[in-house]
């Protein structure tokens, strides 16, 4: 069922049962007062009959029965009962009782009682008169009252139809204009495809829910488009990256095949395209941990880890691959006090990986091939510092180096692909720590690293 149609059928629901319990409330006040009325007529006739037996001497039981027959003011069906304190019936209208005398003791008891009893209102009641106490007993058929009660039960079911019929229409017409705005979105997200992502959902100028939904939504779309974006560069600048070294292969096993070479001259080509292939291996490794990273839901085990053995055994690789290469260790304090408190929790492969990129970088954009790295602590905190004397960094290309593969203008004759640092940072949020860079251009580069203790 449609959402229109369900509010449609909850506001008519509603209103139907609003309206009912209206209607049996007016019913209901308009047929006690009707027999209040009723039964205060029924009790002034009884008294009215009751004197005139009772005081006018002149005025027998036959004439009493004759001037209550003949009265245009009499009730239908009335008839009225008189009887003494020994329940001895004194009068009647007609020649029978209208009760039996089981009620007489329950009106002595109650001295004054009101029910129905085949169609006709019936009351009873104890009257004093010079002393003597009697029983009054009056019946009639309201037929006025009847007649009326009828009518307005009448009046009301067709009125609730009506109204309820109005309430559906106009609750349906409410409900699609209250919807409308949601249909439109509907049709706007369903024309956006992976082809016009930048289009964005518009929901009118209100600031009902509506419209933050439809802003939420756009905000979604942001998130989106960025992450489609971000992946049709990655995939197109990993193939590119690729594709270079494939290329490099291929062109000196041609070389080398179109005649016959010396052992030596085999043996620089093999080494030329054994580096190509250890910088594609690195590459490929590099963009496998970017993506392992950059899952969200990537389950990753954390232990203690000592930042500066993971530090020191990086730099020891690093020097042990390229001997030119050189790392300088120094604490920001007393070296007692500082390397006992270098212990975190964390991934030990994924921080040596990121710290293996800094040193690295440091050394390959410095002419001296030198990184100086700064060891500090707090109660809270592990500071790294990664010092270089290289090239620098411009300040408009640093709100862009931890994007994948994005290389600066002034590195770009140096050979490398741009994946250290994003993978680098991407490392560092996980470990939920900060990295912050400050470099000036041909005076070199720092990067500042603080890791918490505790996650």
């Amino acid at each position: 069922m449609k959402i229109r149609t369900r509010l449609s059928f909850t506001f008519v629901g509603i209103v139907a049962a609003i309206l009912l319990l209206f209607s049996f409330v007016v019913y209901a006040t308009a047929e006690y007062f009707r027999q209040r009325d009723f039964y205060l007529r029924l009790s002034d006739k009884a008294r009215t009959t009751a004197r005139l037996l009772l005081d006018e001497d002149e005025i027998t039981t036959r004439l009493l029965r004759i001037i209550e027959q003949n009265n245009l003011t009499a009730l239908p069906e009335e008839q009225i009962n008189i009887y003494d304190r020994s329940n001895r019936m004194l009068y009647a209208t007609r020649d029978s009782a209208i009760v039996k005398p089981e009620i007489l003791n329950l009106i002595r008891k109650k001295k004054e009682v009101f029910f129905r009893h085949h169609g006709k209102e019936i009351v009873g009641f104890i009257h004093q008169h010079n002393t003597q106490e009697y029983i009054l007993i009056a019946s009639a058929y309201d037929q006025y009252g009847r007649e009326e009660m009828q009518h307005l039960g009448t009046i009301m079911g067709v009125g609730l139809l009506c109204s309820l019929a109005l309430m559906g229409a106009v609750g349906w017409a409410y409900a699609g204009r209250s919807l409308r705005p949601i249909s439109d979105v509907i049709r706007q997200v369903d024309r956006i495809t992976a082809s016009n992502l930048n289009q964005r959902v518009n929901a009118g100028n209100d600031h009902d829910e509506l419209a933050q939904l439809a802003h939420t939504f756009n905000l979604m779309l942001d998130r989106v488009q960025e992450a489609f974006e971000m992946q049709r560069n990655f995939v197109s600048n990993a193939s590119h990256e690729l594709r270079t070294p494939l290329t490099i292969i291929t062109g000196q096993i041609e070389v080398t095949l179109i005649k016959r070479r010396t052992v030596e001259e085999h043996e620089a080509k093999w080494k030329a395209v054994l580096e190509v292939i250890q910088r594609m291996n690195k590459l490929t490794n590099n963009l496998l941990d970017l993506t392992l990273v950059s899952l969200e839901a990537t389950p990753l085990k954390f232990s203690e880890v000592s930042i500066d053995e993971v530090i020191f055994q990086a730099s020891q690789m690093l020097m042990n691959r390229q001997p030119d290469y050189s790392v300088v260790f120094s604490f920001d304090g007393q070296i007692e006090t500082i390397q006992p408190s270098l212990t975190i929790e964390g991934n030990k492969s994924l921080l040596y990986s990121a710290f293996f990129n800094l040193m690295e970088n440091g050394c390959k954009f410095s002419e001296n091939k030198r990184v100086e790295v700064i060891l500090g602590a707090t109660e809270r905190w592990v500071t790294v510092q990664f010092k270089d004397e290289g090239i620098g960094i411009l300040e408009t290309d640093i709100k862009s180096i931890y994007e994948p593969f994005f290389r600066a203008e002034n590195v770009k004759r140096i050979h490398g692909h741009g994946v250290g640092l994003p993978l680098t940072y991407r490392i560092i949020q996980l470990h939920h720590g900060q990295i912050r860079v400050f470099s000036q251009i041909n005076r070199g580069t720092t990067f500042t690293i603080q890791l918490p203790k505790n996650l």
